[in-house]
């Protein structure tokens, strides 16, 4: 008897992994957001590290990035269904980090069209990811690598119910090959995954300096009310400065540097920006990221 009752508690609990979703509104916006914890991905938090947003467009939702699993998303849409009960029309991936986009299979299941970019072409098919070795069973439970059907090269303009819906390839390598921005005029809103980081420091390990700090340019200068990343609660227009400043930076730093002929091993004591040291992931990336934006630039001086 024991043994049936330990049976049936370890089989409940591999259904029942509560995320604890709050959606947080922008006001006036007609917008949610679920915001992720300033983390490493891990057995505790199951992947919610991450910001996925759901805009009201009238009759459907468009939802910014599904999150890091099946279950993560179907919890996140009963919480929508509690704001008003709305059909997913559209689910945009806005890069090809896998906390952003493993719930799309939650939102295929039901209906929705998914929009990503081009670059998914080229990811590994059914090859482990980082959110299956490093969350419990339980969270990733039903979880499937579904790839977007809609694909983005450079830009995708939407009509849903009359609202323009703009989606943008950066259209260089920024914070990765395959990062879009959404745009929604109407409603002075961009969403721009993770261009924006402002609660913790960015890895710049699949990125390019000049490309981002371009992006970011090119975000600044939309008519936007709310610009909205894929880590941190910062939505204001000034959310941008944390990233960019950091990445700026790196790459005035470094190339400084390199032109005075320092070498790799004296660049990483050099560039500390102490004015970081207080911010989360400092102590984890920052050297990677100088060790990286050396070798970088380096070549590009070359």
């Amino acid at each position: 008897m024991k043994s049936l009752m330990l049976s049936f508690v370890l089989f409940h609990s591999l259904l029942s992994f509560d995320y604890k979703l709050q959606p947080i509104k922008i006001s006036a916006a007609a917008t949610h957001c679920f915001f992720g914890l300033s983390e490493v991905m891990d057995e505790h938090n199951n992947g919610n590290i991450s910001n996925s947003c759901f805009v009201n467009m009238g009759t459907s939702y468009l939802v910014i990035d599904s999150g890091p699993s099946f279950s993560y998303a179907s919890q996140a849409y009963s919480q929508m269904k509690k704001i008003k009960n709305l059909p997913i029309s559209y689910v945009v991936n806005t890069h090809l980090h896998d906390d952003h986009w493993l719930g799309n299979g939650y939102y295929e299941s039901i209906g929705a069209k998914i929009i990503g970019s081009a670059a998914f072409t080229d990811l590994p098919k059914e090859e482990m990811t980082r959110m299956q070795k490093r969350i419990t069973k339980e969270a990733y439970l039903k979880t499937t690598q579904t790839y977007p059907s809609l694909l983005v090269e450079k830009e995708k303009n939407l009509k849903i119910n009359s609202i323009k819906v703009s989606i943008k390839h950066v259209n260089q390598k920024a914070h990765t090959d395959s990062d879009l921005y959404v745009y929604i005029p109407s409603k002075k809103i961009v969403f721009v995954g993770d261009m924006v980081f402002n609660d913790r420091l960015p890895s710049i390990r699949e990125g390019n300096l000049r490309g981002w700090l371009k992006g970011l340019d090119e975000i600044r200068n939309l008519d936007v009310d709310y610009i909205i990343g894929g880590h941190g609660k910062i939505i204001t227009p000034d959310s941008v400065n944390f990233t960019y400043n950091y990445i700026k930076g790196l790459l005035q730093q470094i190339s400084t540097l390199i032109e005075d002929g320092e070498n790799i091993t004296d660049v990483l004591d050099i560039v500390t920006m102490q004015e970081y040291k207080n911010m989360n992931f400092y102590d984890s990336i920052h050297r990677q990221n100088v060790e990286i934006a050396y070798r970088m630039l380096e070549w590009d001086s070359e």
